[in-house]
């Protein structure tokens, strides 16, 4: 029986009956996985200082996932290094925050081909292989030079910046040109297809065309918008069942008053510091409001060994306390600052009690948490969705207040007016928003990308045994031949 195997970076296996997944994309992956006969395989999360080649099953409830523990090294120059210090600023568009050393490339490049060995000790013909996120680029390229012609899709969960910006990636034609491994390469946004497509028009010489079936250039590899999705009916049930728990009831107590919300990590890609200092000139200007509009912000500590993330730690810490000192008192804390990581219960419960939610991302791939602050409102009496434009989001979500992060008067006048909005303006923005939702919940998000990749693999009218080598030279020539 053919099964499917997604693959990413890290696999987080739930240890307790009632323990919630966090992130978005360990959330859709459960729900794609739960659908279909598949297994979840990647990093285990741990560090281990044997070289930590031994692959184990783990089984819970319905999920079955294979991992691996990361050596030391590993983790420093794959983790730490080349995806997180290079691939992630690079792709957010923050050239100025990479720090590329040869080591961690070749740590990079090490893991990807460990993982690939792994794999391929467990892949029979029929089987499918979905790769997830900038952490595995090379690992489709890798599978076929091991001989694989299996069907191989890769999904990037981060934006895709314009060429002008990929090419200041460190050898980013041996590592972007890997991608032409995949039967399917899947993107959050159509900017970051066109800027793929651009990308290997400028650098290759393909055709800066997408087909009507995808292909690029004309070519075997299609490429294709593939918008992430939530489970909006479930998100909603959720809120709805733990907005009257003790938690909740609470914090909502305890402030008294309109509540606004941000969770994020703590991640410079946020704009969790300018959205700080945007509610700074909302309480400048709106003087009245003080004292009644308390900003929550949900920031759990994130890469903190990465020098970029323990500044930031520090840049919040001092704005929130500043903005607190000059406007607070006794009896009023403007901003309340969390690290702690919540439930995705908790969550629920505060978004739906949220009258705003400030989503206002510098840069980012899609952003769940719009989403879930969305399906969690009160259809009778919704909040407002303050949404940068820089989010994938944004896309979908058109009816949220579209706003410019770098504008913090822009953003602080959008505060002020989703409070002043009336229920009707609000009922009828969420009504198209929550239907956006449906339209491409997790469910159509997984199903669109397999069955667009199994398309592809179809028609694609060739074997793999001319795939082209990771050589950047040889890459070149194949392409622009």
């Amino acid at each position: 029986m053919a099964r499917t195997y997604i693959v990413s970076n890290r696999v987080s296996v739930p240890r307790r009956k009632n323990d919630n997944p966090a992130g978005g994309l360990e959330v859709a992956l459960r729900a794609i996985l739960k659908r279909r006969t598949g297994t979840w395989f990647g990093w285990s999360g741990s560090v281990s200082r044997t070289d930590a080649a031994s692959l184990r099953t783990i089984e819970h409830d319905d999920l079955r996932c294979m991992v691996t523990d990361l050596t030391p090294e590993d983790y420093d120059e794959y983790y730490q290094g080349f995806a997180n210090s290079v691939l992630w600023p690079v792709l957010h568009y923050r050239l100025d925050l990479a720090e590329f050393s040869r080591r961690d490339l070749g740590g990079y490049m090490r893991v990807n081909a460990r993982l690939a060995r792994e794999l391929h000790s467990l892949l029979e013909p029929g089987d499918t292989v979905w790769v997830h996120d900038y952490h595995l680029i090379p690992f489709g390229q890798i599978l076929r030079d091991m001989g694989h012609d299996n069907s191989i899709g890769f999904f990037l969960h981060v934006p895709l910046p314009p060429p002008e910006v990929l090419t200041a990636l460190p050898d980013y034609q041996r590592l972007l040109g890997s991608l032409q491994a995949y039967d399917l390469v899947g993107f959050q946004t159509l900017r970051d297809v066109a800027n793929f497509a651009r990308f290997y028009a400028q650098e290759f010489g393909t055709p800066n065309h997408i087909g009507p079936g995808g292909e690029l250039g004309g070519g075997a590899m299609r490429a294709g918008a593939f918008p992430v999705g939530i489970d909006a009916e479930n998100f909603r049930a959720l809120a709805e069942q733990s907005v009257e728990t003790a938690y909740v009831r609470d914090v909502v107590h305890s402030i008294g008053g309109p509540l606004i919300i941000g969770v994020d990590r703590a991640d410079y890609s946020k704009g969790i510091v300018n959205r700080f200092e945007a509610f700074e000139k909302f309480l400048r200007a709106r003087p009245e409001r003080r004292g009644q509009v308390t900003y929550l912000q949900i920031a759990p500590k994130s890469r903190s060994q990465v020098p970029g993330y323990a500044e930031l730690e520090r840049a919040l810490e001092a704005a929130a306390g500043r903005i607190n000192g000059d406007f607070g008192d006794a009896r009023w804390t403007p901003i309340r600052y969390v690290n702690r990581s919540h439930t995705r219960p908790e969550l629920a419960g505060l978004y739906r009690r949220a009258r705003a939610g400030l989503v206002t991302p510098m840069r980012d791939g899609m952003n769940l948490v719009a989403k879930e602050y969305v399906a969690a409102q009160d259809p009778a009496d919704p909040g407002v969705l303050i949404l940068s434009k820089f989010a994938g989001a944004a896309a979908e979500l058109d009816a949220a207040l579209l706003v410019n992060p770098y504008d913090r008067e822009a953003v602080a006048q959008a505060i002020e007016e989703a409070l002043r909005m009336t229920l009707d303006q609000r009922r009828r923005r969420h009504e198209r928003m929550f239907a956006a939702l449906l339209r491409n919940d997790i469910a159509t998000w997984g199903d669109r990308f397999l069955d667009s990749l199994d398309q592809a693999y179809r028609s694609r009218g060739r074997r793999r045994d001319d795939a082209l080598p990771l050589d950047q030279m040889a890459l070149r020539s194949r392409l622009a031949g």
